[in-house]
């Protein structure tokens, strides 16, 4: 394939030395083809030189490149990217890389994106979606996303995750049951609240925002003026009287078109990946035990590529 911005292909650059050969002026044949002189020239001295084959485009890529990321650099790039799962922000702070060149390196070895990514085992999962919208709101509080996950439960000694998927592992007659991982997200700061509940019901969603709001204002975010969530009847109809007594406003998205939501739906799968699944537990309890550490950390240490690498209390007043 010609590049791009190439006035020729290989056969106009075979029929310029063709002319050539035919007895034509170098000037006659770049005024015919449309070219520049030397143009014309330089076609003609690469098929003297390589033949045919000096017809055909080379790479654009320079012969020496001094500086460069050194390969023992590289290299400890790809072996922690591979070991503990990172993005470029988290790999550059800790080798002490620039981010976008912990990137492109990561392009240049042909590793995919996390997303794609099983988060226990690294394997490849699927390819990515990224969307071109992108909105933040400019002070904290003015808009809150909120969600629920649901994920299966664990039972006592371990899961498939833990023992295999082999059929001696599990008994199919067993109902565990799940979880319902309710979540509240600040637009502004990405200061995240999350809570394990048993259901999904008015009731309870009425709750957690209740108790999310009490949180928000213990760490900066004294009010909240909008709710978003999707239109499940437990959010349409049951968190009226909790969003009035907040003094803030319900905001639906769009039936079906989740990614309104977005960012409550990219806490939802933070959590699946760097929590839930990122290590096989032993109990359901045990997994239940390590959301508020997690969440502790993610507010306050984890490096957020939308805050410039810093973590979500670095937009916050001191409380």
């Amino acid at each position: 394939m010609a590049h791009a911005n190439a006035r020729t292909t290989v056969h106009g650059r075979l029929l310029i030395v063709r002319r050539h050969q035919q007895g034509w002026h170098q000037a006659h044949i770049a005024a015919a083809m449309g070219v520049s002189r030397k143009c014309v020239r330089t076609w003609i001295e690469r098929y003297d030189s390589e033949g045919l084959q000096g017809l055909h485009d080379r790479s654009s890529r320079p012969h020496h490149s001094p500086t460069r990321t050194p390969q023992d650099v590289e290299a400890g790039i790809v072996e922690l990217r591979q070991r503990e799962r990172l993005g470029p922000d988290e790999l550059g702070a800790r080798l002490g890389v620039p981010a976008r060149t912990v990137s492109r390196v990561l392009v240049r070895h042909g590793l995919p994106h996390l997303a794609a990514l099983d988060p226990m085992t690294g394997e490849l999962l699927r390819s990515s979606k990224a969307t071109a919208i992108r909105y933040e709101r400019a002070r904290p509080g003015e808009l809150v996303h909120m969600d629920v996950k649901k994920i299966g439960r664990i039972p006592d000694g371990g899961g498939w995750r833990a023992l295999g998927r082999a059929d001696g592992n599990r008994d199919r007659q067993r109902r565990i049951g799940y979880d319902y991982v309710h979540s509240l997200v600040d637009d502004h700061s990405r200061l995240a609240y999350s809570e394990i509940l048993p259901d999904e019901k008015g009731v309870t969603c009425a709750g957690f925002l209740a108790r999310g709001a009490a949180y928000f204002a213990a760490h900066g975010i004294p009010r909240i003026e909008r709710v978003m969530t999707d239109n499940a009847w437990a959010y349409r109809w049951s968190l009226r009287e909790v969003c009035a007594g907040l003094g803030a406003r319900q905001k639906f998205i769009k039936p079906h078109c989740p990614w309104q939501n977005g960012k409550a739906e990219r806490l939802n799968r933070t959590l699946a990946t760097e929590w839930a699944y990122r290590r096989a537990y032993g109990s359901n309890a045990e997994r239940a035990a390590a959301l508020a550490p997690w969440l502790e950390r993610y507010n306050t240490q984890r490096r957020h590529s939308a805050l410039g690498g810093l973590p979500p209390v670095s937009r916050l007043s001191p409380t």
